[in-house]
């Protein structure tokens, strides 16, 4: 990328959103940020301390008292083109997919407290741009001046399948996995804080009925083309 810009990337869970982002700063060279890691890896520390859906609410203190304590990076990796999520010293990539996790992490997303003190560290990260980052309110919210938004979406079933092969959890049926992105789906539109919306200036990219290379290639001419126009 001649020209350091930002790439916002919103669209609901298993939309192919992330696998577009990782290949989007592989090809121009920018670091990719996966905001659904930020809030797997919040969620994860949370049911490490023993706070789940049945007690979030009431756990108000004791969650703010983990967030400001505990110490979270994201680390880029450009020789593996992958994002790092590094909690209290420790990767934690290998256990944030895990579906306990996935089953409440929208709830835990909803929290104003956890939002604002993701979104803070999100804009800091965005603001020596050259970043494409993914998430449900990254071009609402965080990188609302993005010089490239695109919102990505697909037919459910589609990212059902999708999210069932790359849980690889044997315990976990199909059917679990369409339920739990219906209930993702709600829950992240209808949240009163930051809900999933595309932005009025995104560029909407479907991809039920192509494959990934042709969605990859829509999404590369329309960044050259904005690179070109920016020359």
């Amino acid at each position: 990328m001649e020209k350091k810009i930002n790439i916002a990337i919103d669209g609901y869970s298993s939309s192919g959103k992330s696998s577009l982002a990782r290949a989007i700063s592989k090809e121009f060279k920018m670091k990719y940020i996966d905001t659904g890691a930020m809030y797997r890896s919040i969620t994860y520390l949370l049911l490490k301390n023993s706070i789940n859906s049945l007690n979030f609410e009431e756990s108000e203190k004791k969650i703010e008292e983990i967030i400001n304590n505990c110490k979270i990076e994201y680390n880029y990796n450009f020789k593996k083109n992958i994002s790092e999520t590094i909690l209290n010293g420790t990767r934690c990539d290998e256990y944030i997919r895990k579906n306990y996790v996935s089953e409440f992490v929208s709830i835990v997303s909803k929290s104003k407290k956890i939002r604002d003190f993701m979104i803070s560290k999100q804009k800091m990260i965005a603001s020596n741009k050259n970043v494409v980052m993914d998430g449900r309110d990254i071009g609402t919210v965080v990188i609302i001046d993005a010089e490239i938004k695109f919102f990505v979406e697909a037919d459910l079933h589609i990212r059902a399948k999708r999210r069932f092969e790359q849980a690889q959890d044997e315990s976990l049926t199909i059917s679990e996995v369409v339920e739990n992105l219906k209930f993702r789906d709600n829950q992240d539109m209808l949240r009163e804080n930051s809900p999933l919306k595309k932005a009025k200036d995104s560029i909407v990219l479907n991809n039920t009925n192509i494959n990934f290379e042709q969605l990859k290639n829509q999404a590369f001419n329309i960044i050259r083309k904005k690179n070109e126009n920016h020359n």
